[in-house]
């Protein structure tokens, strides 16, 4: 298949094709180029002059957690009996069938990180996912891709009203200390086992393995934190046990962008398309991700959905722009940038020969309120 006569923003070093070519085959892109060099094929679409880009990627919300319009028979998204539930696998409890997956695939959401909320101090490990599919398992891009970690409002609110800790910000950071401090004796037992030194070996613990991925480096975290204490306490603990960290939501990070960029850490920043529905939301604004994009940290936009429909993740990104965002660094806020962060850059977000053939035809730019996807293919379908 080849899509012609198009106007490429490849997210690559700003190269922007004004009449180009994108040719793919069995799901992976084999090349991108000006029309001058468009090779014969017996598949082809004509873009007619709209724009193209890479599909967009969401690198947080919870997707198929939350179903749309099921209320609680669709609410699998917290495990809130206890407050440490790092073995919980998004996987398990996400719902392709969801009505959001197709909304999202339609508008050119075609990769998404889904998984727990944000009511445990630990929450669960949560899975990269491309939106078209039927079956869980064949949509997999990663998983799991992080585990999940909640600062602030809503760990201490949800096991305040159960009457049990945490109840105070310093309690969810004295759980989540606990479990990773339990998760590095544990895996240094294993490895004096391994090595030799210890002749018994240790008995397996399913809970704290996601966390021994985590210290390892293997896995990310991801932490929701809001308010401008929170965000330095995450970022605290991860120096303390040299996790790769990522800011998620990060609503304060544009009032204290000067020393985020000190430590470089990447955000993913919203929803901005909301309401300040609790006090930790009080600096709430869609100029937090020009601010932080400015400072050179990288920033992607996201939705949070259900917060935000995950199909309006362009449009947050045209709010972005609207409040001095860099036109070309909204959108790859929504595309490359995600992907970086995610360490799925060698897969998606740009337009280069080697990728997923994720590609959305647009009539018009994708940052303009009224455009609308002409064809989306997602993995080269």
């Amino acid at each position: 298949m080849t899509v012609t006569n198009a106007k490429i923003y490849t997210m690559k070093n700003r190269e922007i094709i004004e009449c180009g070519f994108i040719s793919f085959e069995n799901g992976i892109i084999t090349a991108v180029g000006d029309m001058a060099n468009c090779p014969h094929t017996d598949e082809v679409f004509d873009a007619e002059g709209g724009t193209v880009t890479p599909g967009l990627v969401e690198a947080h919300c919870h997707i198929g957690m939350w179903e749309d319009g099921l209320n609680e028979e669709g609410d699998d998204g917290n495990e809130d009996t206890e407050p440490a539930t790092p073995q919980m696998r998004a996987i398990d409890a996400v719902n392709p069938q969801d009505r959001a997956f197709s909304e999202a695939a339609a508008s050119g959401v075609t990769t998404v990180v889904t998984g727990p909320g944000s009511a445990n101090p630990i929450g669960g490990q949560l899975m990269a996912m491309k939106t078209a599919g039927i079956r869980a398992d064949d949509m997999v891009v990663k998983s799991p891709i992080a585990i999940k970690m909640a600062f602030g409002e809503n760990p201490k609110m949800v096991y305040r009203g159960k009457e049990r800790t945490p109840s105070t910000r310093m309690a969810t950071a004295a759980i989540i200390r606990e479990n990773l401090y339990q998760a590095r004796e544990y895996m240094k037992k294993w490895e004096r086992y391994k090595s030799g030194a210890d002749e018994d070996m240790p008995e397996f613990d399913f809970k704290l393995e996601p966390l021994v991925s985590a210290l390892k480096g293997e896995i990310q975290v991801h932490a929701h934190a809001h308010r401008a204490d929170d965000i330095f306490t995450a970022i605290r603990i991860a120096k303390e046990f040299g996790l790769k960290l990522v800011l998620v939501h990060c609503t304060e990070g544009h009032l204290i962008a000067d020393e985020l960029a000190k430590d470089g850490y990447p955000v993913l920043s919203g929803p901005s398309f909301t309401d300040r529905s609790k006090p930790e939301l009080r600096a709430l604004t869609f100029e937090a991700p020009s601010i932080l994009n400015k400072h050179n940290i990288p920033t992607a936009i996201i939705t949070d959905h259900p917060e935000t429909p995950v199909k309006y993740l362009n449009i947050c990104a045209a709010m972005a722009v609207r409040e001095g965002m860099d036109e070309y660094e909204a959108l790859r806020s929504i595309t490359a940038v995600p992907a970086e962060i995610l360490g799925l850059g060698d897969k998606i977000g740009s337009l280069e020969a080697g990728k997923d053939a994720d590609i959305v035809i647009w009539d018009k730019s994708p940052l303009d309120i009224m455009s609308k996807q002409k064809k989306v293919f997602i993995d080269g379908k």
